[in-house]
């Protein structure tokens, strides 16, 4: 019992060292440097100050959290009123439509992201692939000036992170017990009635965890927004990364971080609350 015991103690301990080395020491040290005074120059004084952070109030980088909030919450939107529906017809397939479903969604993940965003630049631009079909089929007069704008950045969103909405979904509709739905119908309930009293509050879970994948990293994927934005467009993300390259700044960019982290650690609790309420509606 002993010899059991240590084993699994020895096989454990690699993965509680990678945690500690690799997880939490830096969160530490972001959060240690969240509070330390930056020098005129590169480097940090290790004198606690909470100036970081009340610069974050002030307007120029509050109006970037606002608008990173409002992108975020726009491309989440549009992400779970495609993903949610495909995730949860995808379950519905055969096991054979769903094999091919799943390849299909795993296909992009064979490129590097950066490549397939300027694959979208052809695509958007002026001369671009959807402004030439427009102007065939007769829908526009003049080519659309999509690239370099609010929408670009929205569209590189979605087609970004729309696969987790979808698999985060699919994942959730696919343990759905469908007798479920089939006792609601037999009730009296009709479809919309059955999908939004049973499918719905069932499939919420995944849903959710879909909205914590999407939202989040679509206030700091700065990439997306440099490219598809040309720098019109400024992202919380992209304010860490100028303050840690240009601004030499870099306690002001851990306390962005930090309120970040804060941010995916509230949606967090709001998803194992809702996922632990549901459990207990389940055990009554």
């Amino acid at each position: 019992m002993n010899r059991q015991k240590s084993g699994s103690v020895w096989m454990v301990l690699p993965l509680y060292i990678f945690t500690v080395v690799f997880v939490i020491c830096p969160l530490i040290y972001m959060v240690a440097l969240s509070f330390a005074t930056p020098n005129a120059g590169y480097g940090v004084t290790w004198k606690f100050t909470l100036e970081n952070y009340r610069n974050i109030l002030e307007s120029v980088y509050l109006n970037t959290f606002v608008e990173s909030l409002q992108l975020a919450l726009t491309s989440t939107v549009i992400i779970a009123l495609i993903g949610y529906p495909f995730g949860y017809f995808m379950a519905k397939m055969s096991n054979r439509w769903k094999r091919k479903a799943q390849f299909l969604l795993s296909v992009p993940f064979w490129v590097n992201s950066l490549i397939r965003l300027y694959g979208w630049i052809i695509i958007l631009q002026k001369k671009g692939l959807l402004n030439f079909i427009l102007l065939k089929l007769g829908i526009i007069e003049k080519p659309l000036s999509i690239l370099y704008s609010y929408p670009a950045v929205i569209i590189g969103m979605v087609y970004v992170l729309l696969p987790f909405m979808i698999l985060s979904v699919y994942s959730s509709a696919e343990k759905l017990d469908w007798s479920y739905v089939e006792a609601a119908r037999d009730l009296g309930a009709s479809r919309l009635q059955a999908f939004f009293t049973v499918s719905l509050k069932l499939t919420l879970p995944g849903l959710l965890s879909g909205v914590i994948l999407t939202f989040i990293p679509s206030m700091g994927l700065f990439f997306i927004a440099d490219i598809l934005g040309g720098n019109k467009v400024v992202l919380v993300g992209s304010l860490i990364q100028d303050q840690m390259t240009r601004g030499s700044n870099w306690p002001f960019a851990a306390a962005l971080a930090v309120v970040m982290m804060l941010l995916t650690t509230i949606m967090i609790m709001i998803y194992r609350k809702v996922t632990n309420a549901k459990k207990l509606e389940g055990i009554g």
